[in-house]
């Protein structure tokens, strides 16, 4: 029981770590509107790598085949994606999300979740991340009772809420630090990684045998 709880809680660290297009929206919308929106962005990345956890638990290997057979789509539908939210980034103005703040408590995240679910889910290969994962940490399969997979998912999913409340918070902390400019800074660079991500994966795509 120990075991699963802390194999799961150190996946879902692993999977939310790396800095991605996720972790650098996470961070640019803790600088621009504070850690909060960042962190529900974080809630709805988790929200989608709980449904891949799910299935890899599942074994649902109709899943896996689908995503491997269909690759080159999947990955040109995420890269658009990015592109078009890498570019939204680019060319938002930190100075009205200030301004929004400051002019109204009544700020909602469920559009900070929606987003980063979304786009978090368009990107199936993550399942193979799990897949690996899971081998490495011998972690729960089919054969396990129903109440120690749900107990594991819940460990990932914790784990994952984990880092993106201590990456908030930290970035968080350094918003003190950053003026205007910085903000406007930090939303160009966000925004050409972002934009270059998607690139590659188009490129990937069209230069990909047939």
């Amino acid at each position: 029981m120990i075991g699963i709880l802390y194999k799961g809680f150190i996946i879902g660290v692993l999977v939310s770590a790396p800095m991605g297009p996720i972790g650098l929206l996470c961070i640019q919308r803790t600088l621009n509107k504070g850690r909060w929106h960042g962190f529900f962005s974080g809630v709805g990345a988790t929200m989608s790598d709980i449904i891949y956890a799910t299935i890899t638990c599942l074994g649902m290997g109709f899943v896996i085949d689908f995503v491997e057979h269909n690759q080159s789509i999947l990955q040109i539908i995420g890269s658009l994606l990015l592109l078009i939210f890498g570019y939204y980034i680019y060319h938002s103005n930190p100075s009205k999300s200030l301004r929004k703040q400051s002019e109204s408590g009544n700020v909602t995240y469920h559009q900070d979740i929606a987003t980063s679910f979304l786009l978090t889910l368009s990107n199936p290969f993550i399942i193979f991340l799990f897949i690996a994962l899971f081998a490495r940490f011998n972690f729960i399969s089919v054969e396990e009772k129903l109440f120690s997979m749900i107990l594991g998912l819940c460990a990932v999913a914790l784990g994952a809420l984990s880092w993106w409340f201590l990456i908030t918070t930290l970035i968080g902390k350094l918003r003190k630090n950053f003026n205007l400019r910085g903000l406007w800074i930090m939303n160009r660079i966000v925004g050409i990684t972002v934009m270059v991500l998607s690139i590659v994966g188009i490129i990937f795509f069209i230069s990909a045998p047939a």
